[in-house]
Protein backbone atom coordinates (compact mmCIF):
# COMPACT_ATOMS: atom_id res chain seq x y z
CA UNK A 1 0.00 0.00 0.00
CA UNK A 2 1.39 3.30 -0.71
CA UNK A 3 -0.26 7.23 0.01
CA UNK A 4 1.53 10.45 -1.08
CA UNK A 5 0.28 14.05 0.57
CA UNK A 6 0.81 16.93 -1.92
CA UNK A 7 0.54 20.47 -0.30
CA UNK A 8 -2.56 22.48 -1.76
CA UNK A 9 -2.57 25.35 0.46
CA UNK A 10 -1.87 26.61 3.55
CA UNK A 11 -2.06 22.77 5.56
CA UNK A 12 -4.91 21.46 3.02
CA UNK A 13 -3.21 18.03 1.22
CA UNK A 14 -4.06 16.26 -1.50
CA UNK A 15 -4.05 12.52 -0.60
CA UNK A 16 -3.43 10.11 -3.71
CA UNK A 17 -4.16 6.42 -2.68
CA UNK A 18 -4.37 3.82 -5.97
CA UNK A 19 -6.83 5.85 -8.33
CA UNK A 20 -8.72 8.06 -5.33
CA UNK A 21 -7.80 11.54 -4.09
CA UNK A 22 -8.80 12.31 -0.37
CA UNK A 23 -8.54 15.73 0.95
CA UNK A 24 -6.97 16.40 4.64
CA UNK A 25 -6.52 19.54 6.15
CA UNK A 26 -6.25 21.39 9.78
CA UNK A 27 -8.91 23.24 11.70
CA UNK A 28 -8.74 26.96 12.15
CA UNK A 29 -7.61 26.90 15.45
CA UNK A 30 -4.82 25.23 14.41
CA UNK A 31 -3.88 27.47 11.59
CA UNK A 32 -5.75 25.57 8.65
CA UNK A 33 -8.88 26.66 6.80
CA UNK A 34 -10.83 23.83 7.61
CA UNK A 35 -11.53 22.28 3.95
CA UNK A 36 -10.99 18.42 4.95
CA UNK A 37 -10.88 15.83 8.00
CA UNK A 38 -7.37 16.94 9.79
CA UNK A 39 -4.90 13.72 9.46
CA UNK A 40 -5.56 12.65 13.46
CA UNK A 41 -9.31 12.06 12.02
CA UNK A 42 -8.75 10.41 9.42
CA UNK A 43 -6.99 7.81 11.29
CA UNK A 44 -10.66 7.51 13.18
CA UNK A 45 -12.55 6.92 10.07
CA UNK A 46 -9.77 3.97 9.10
CA UNK A 47 -10.55 2.59 12.36
CA UNK A 48 -14.28 3.33 12.35
CA UNK A 49 -14.42 2.22 8.34
CA UNK A 50 -12.58 -1.17 8.90
CA UNK A 51 -14.34 -1.98 11.29
CA UNK A 52 -17.93 -1.75 10.14
CA UNK A 53 -16.50 -3.11 7.04
CA UNK A 54 -14.85 -6.56 8.90
CA UNK A 55 -17.82 -6.64 10.66
CA UNK A 56 -19.95 -7.15 7.07
CA UNK A 57 -17.58 -9.15 5.28
CA UNK A 58 -17.64 -11.63 8.57
CA UNK A 59 -21.40 -11.40 8.38
CA UNK A 60 -21.81 -12.18 4.46
CA UNK A 61 -19.95 -15.15 5.02
CA UNK A 62 -22.26 -16.10 7.55
CA UNK A 63 -25.47 -15.25 5.84
CA UNK A 64 -26.34 -13.01 8.40
CA UNK A 65 -28.37 -9.88 7.91
CA UNK A 66 -26.80 -7.05 9.07
CA UNK A 67 -28.50 -3.84 7.49
CA UNK A 68 -27.03 -0.68 8.14
CA UNK A 69 -24.35 -1.25 10.17
CA UNK A 70 -22.83 2.28 12.34
CA UNK A 71 -19.61 2.06 14.06
CA UNK A 72 -18.58 4.99 16.05
CA UNK A 73 -15.35 6.29 17.05
CA UNK A 74 -13.62 8.26 19.55
CA UNK A 75 -10.22 9.04 19.51
CA UNK A 76 -8.27 10.79 22.18
CA UNK A 77 -4.21 11.46 21.62
CA UNK A 78 -1.44 10.68 23.57
CA UNK A 79 -0.95 13.18 25.75
CA UNK A 80 1.99 13.23 28.50
CA UNK A 81 1.54 10.25 31.01
CA UNK A 82 -1.55 9.30 28.91
CA UNK A 83 -2.08 6.84 26.09
CA UNK A 84 -3.71 6.91 23.21
CA UNK A 85 -6.94 5.85 23.26
CA UNK A 86 -9.88 4.82 21.18
CA UNK A 87 -13.58 4.26 21.75
CA UNK A 88 -15.48 2.04 19.20
CA UNK A 89 -19.61 1.86 19.88
CA UNK A 90 -21.01 -0.85 17.59
CA UNK A 91 -24.20 -0.20 16.35
CA UNK A 92 -25.82 -3.67 15.49
CA UNK A 93 -29.56 -5.01 14.83
CA UNK A 94 -31.40 -5.74 17.53
CA UNK A 95 -32.71 -9.00 16.66
CA UNK A 96 -29.41 -10.17 16.33
CA UNK A 97 -28.62 -12.81 18.95
CA UNK A 98 -26.41 -12.52 21.72
CA UNK A 99 -23.38 -15.06 20.16
CA UNK A 100 -23.97 -13.68 16.86
CA UNK A 101 -23.02 -10.13 18.97
CA UNK A 102 -20.21 -11.58 20.90
CA UNK A 103 -18.84 -13.26 17.42
CA UNK A 104 -19.06 -9.84 15.70
CA UNK A 105 -17.80 -8.10 18.47
CA UNK A 106 -14.27 -10.10 18.56
CA UNK A 107 -14.29 -9.82 15.24
CA UNK A 108 -14.54 -6.18 15.18
CA UNK A 109 -11.24 -6.53 16.94
CA UNK A 110 -9.19 -8.20 14.22
CA UNK A 111 -9.82 -5.62 11.31
CA UNK A 112 -6.44 -4.59 9.81
CA UNK A 113 -6.60 -1.01 10.85
CA UNK A 114 -7.23 -2.44 15.18
CA UNK A 115 -4.83 -4.89 14.71
CA UNK A 116 -1.91 -2.40 13.20
CA UNK A 117 -2.40 0.43 15.73
CA UNK A 118 -2.23 -2.66 18.32
CA UNK A 119 0.58 -4.03 17.78
CA UNK A 120 4.29 -2.89 17.02
CA UNK A 121 4.63 -0.43 14.73
CA UNK A 122 8.30 0.31 12.90
CA UNK A 123 8.96 3.97 10.64
CA UNK A 124 12.00 4.21 7.87
CA UNK A 125 12.20 7.85 6.90
CA UNK A 126 14.60 9.52 3.85
CA UNK A 127 14.79 12.68 2.46
CA UNK A 128 14.68 13.44 -1.25
CA UNK A 129 15.54 16.51 -2.14
CA UNK A 130 13.86 18.04 -4.80
CA UNK A 131 14.07 21.27 -7.23
CA UNK A 132 11.01 23.72 -6.71
CA UNK A 133 8.90 24.74 -9.75
CA UNK A 134 9.48 28.41 -10.51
Amino acid sequence: MRASARRISNYKHAIAVREHTVMSDEPRENGGDDEAPSPQELLAVSLASCTAITMEMYADRKGWQLGDVEVECEYSPAERGCPTRFELVLHLPADMSEEQVEKLSVIAAKCPVHRTLDGEVMFTERVERVQLAA
